[in-house]
C-alpha cells in the first residue's frame, strides 16, 4: 500500500501510511523514488512512537548518510494505537512496582512478550507492503534496528523472516528471548549498558551469548538504562552500511 502523502523535511518522509491499522511511517532519500535502496525496519522502545527523536535521528543517520529508506510502526498500544484494557493493567503494575522500588524486569518481559506476539505478524506484513514499492522492490537487502522493547519485538520477528539480513538490538532481558536468538545466524550489533539498574551484566551478556552469529559484536558502555551514549546510533549506521552495501558519508 503506497503512502498517501509526501512532505519535505531534512529526509523525505512519505507521510503515514497503515498496513490494516498499523500507522506507520516511511523516510526515503531525496534523490527520488524511482531509486531502488536497502530498507531497514525500526523498532521504537516501551511508551515511545514511530515518529521519536530516536527513531528521526536514526532515520537520518540511514538516509542522508548511506541513502536507505527507512520503515518504522506504532508497537500495539503505543503512538496512534489505542490502548487495551490489558495495555493498561501492565502498564499500571509496572508504575506500581517502580513506586514500591520492586523489580521492573518481570513485568517488561511478560508485557513485551505480549506485544511481540501482536507485533512479529504486524511487521512480515508491513515488509510485504514495503516490498511492493516500486523504490523498495523484494531484492534490496533488509535490516533490523530496534533496542530495548524494540528488541523484545525485534528477535522473534527476525527469527521468523529470513528476508532480514543484518540486525542492531540490545538492553533486554534473555529470559523468553534466549531461545528465539539461538535461531538467529545473521550479523548483528548488540548495546548493553554496564551499569544499567535493571538489566543486570549477566543478563544482558547471556542474551548476546545466545546468538548463533558466527558474526556478532557487543558494545559495552559505561552508564545507566537510559544513558545509551549517541555515537552508538553511528555505530549501528556503520553497521548496516558494511553490510546492506551502502558507504556512510561524512554527512552522517
Amino acid at each position: 500500500m503506497s503512502p498517501s502523502a509526501t512532505s519535505r523535511l531534512c529526509l523525505d518522509e512519505q507521510g503515514r501510511d497503515t498496513v490494516g491499522e498499523v500507522p506507520r511511517v516511511l523516510w526515503s532519500p531525496a534523490s527520488g523514488a524511482t531509486d531502488r535502496a536497502p530498507l531497514v525496519l525500526m523498532g521504537h522502545g516501551g511508551g515511545n512512537h514511530k515518529k521519536h527523536r530516536a527513531m528521526a535521528g536514526r532515520a537520518r543517520l540511514l538516509v542522508n548518510g548511506c541513502g536507505f529508506h527507512v520503515a518504522v510502526i506504532d508497537a500495539p498500544g503505543h503512538g496512534d494505537r489505542p490502548r487495551t484494557a490489558h495495555d493498561e493493567e501492565e502498564i499500571a503494575e509496572l508504575f506500581r512496582a517502580r513506586a514500591a522500588g520492586e523489580p521492573e524486569g518481570p513485568i517488561v518481559v511478560r508485557y513485551n512478550a505480549h506485544l511481540a506476539e501482536l507485533a512479529v505478524p504486524e511487521w512480515r506484513a508491513t515488509l510485504d507492503a514495503l516490498q511492493r514499492l516500486p523504490e523498495i522492490g523484494v531484492d534490496e537487502p533488509v535490516g533490523y534496528w530496534g533496542i530495548n522493547m524494540g528488541t523484545a519485538i525485534g528477535i522473534p520477528f527476525v527469527a521468523a523472516d529470513p528476508r532480514i539480513t543484518a540486525a542492531v538490538f540490545g538492553q533486554h532481558w534473555p529470559d523468553v528471548l534466549a531461545e528465539k536468538a539461538e535461531q538467529i545466524t545473521i550479523p548483528i550489533e548488540f548495546d548493553l549498558q554496564w551499569d544499567d539498574e535493571h538489566i543486570s551484566r549477566e543478563d544482558g551478556l547471556a542474551l548476546f551469548d545466545a546468538f548463533s552469529s558466527k558474526e556478532k559484536s557487543l558494545h559495552i558502555n559505561a552508564g545507566k538504562h537510559k544513558e545509551l551514549p549517541r555515537f552508538e546510533a553511528n555505530s549501528g549506521a556503520r553497521f548496516f552500511a558494511r553490510h546492506l552495501g551502502r558507504a556512510v558519508t561524512a554527512s552522517a
